[in-house]
């Protein structure tokens, strides 16, 4: 199976300024609706055009996504934490008798744990686990013992889910933004062509409602249009 390609945004204000935009539009195609008909556009083509609005309007946006983010990303890291301490609690023991330099030591693999990826985190515990096992034999007048080595134990699952989560919820916040684009570009298509009617409708008619039909393809153009207008009104 192919994978799917990403797509890419057609329009480029924001997400907010687009429901906004659409939403007047909609206000004033219903107004000129008669005028529209001869288009082929009536009040299904416009009732289509609000549920496309209102489905980008009930999708979460990138806010939201990205909080949940950061929830479970800072749950995450409370168990890594959580993991590394119990893992200092096994090679505090094997220091006791093992110097740092022997094989001994060396074989459980912890050195620089501040510096290790998730991943390598995660590798690590498995790791300390089963060494500490192979080796329990040496240690246990240091006071380590099954229940020492479940801590660590309990520690890697706990951090496994934790990572586990988190990356659900970055595939999670993947599929709302391709959502959300898929919907606003459903709504910007749909807004392009009924303002190319209605800028066809009062081309030779009126200028005035021939402007309301004229999009801005950006936050500075908006920004613009509306210093523009209250300088007109002044």
């Amino acid at each position: 199976m192919m994978k799917k390609q990403p797509g890419h945004r057609l329009y480029n204000v924001t997400d907010a300024d687009l429901y906004l935009q659409c939403m007047e539009l909609i206000k004033i195609i219903h107004r000129d609706l008669e005028l529209f008909k001869p288009y082929g556009y009536d009040l299904g083509r416009l009732k289509t055009f609000r549920a496309f609005c209102d489905r980008m309007h009930a999708l979460p946006d990138d806010d939201e996504m990205v909080g949940d983010q950061m929830i479970v990303t800072e749950k995450k890291n409370q168990t890594a934490e959580g993991l590394k301490n119990a893992i200092r609690g096994v090679m505090t023991r094997v220091e006791m008798k093992f110097n740092n330099r022997t094989g001994r030591y060396r074989k459980f693999g912890t050195s620089k744990m501040g510096d290790m990826s998730d991943a390598q985190l995660l590798f690590c515990g498995r790791r300390v686990i089963r060494v500490a096992r192979q080796q329990i034999d040496f240690l246990t007048d240091t006071g380590l013992n099954e229940f020492i080595i479940g801590k660590v134990q309990d520690a890697c699952t706990a951090f496994e889910n934790a990572l586990n989560i988190q990356q659900d919820k970055i595939a999670d916040r993947d599929i709302a933004v391709e959502r959300r684009m898929e919907a606003g570009n459903q709504m910007y298509t749909e807004m392009v062509m009924a303002c190319n009617i209605g800028k066809d409708i009062w081309a030779e008619k009126d200028p005035i409602k021939y402007q309301q039909y004229v999009l801005y393809e950006s936050n500075n153009e908006q920004k613009k249009a509306r210093k523009l207008k209250l300088k007109n009104l002044d």
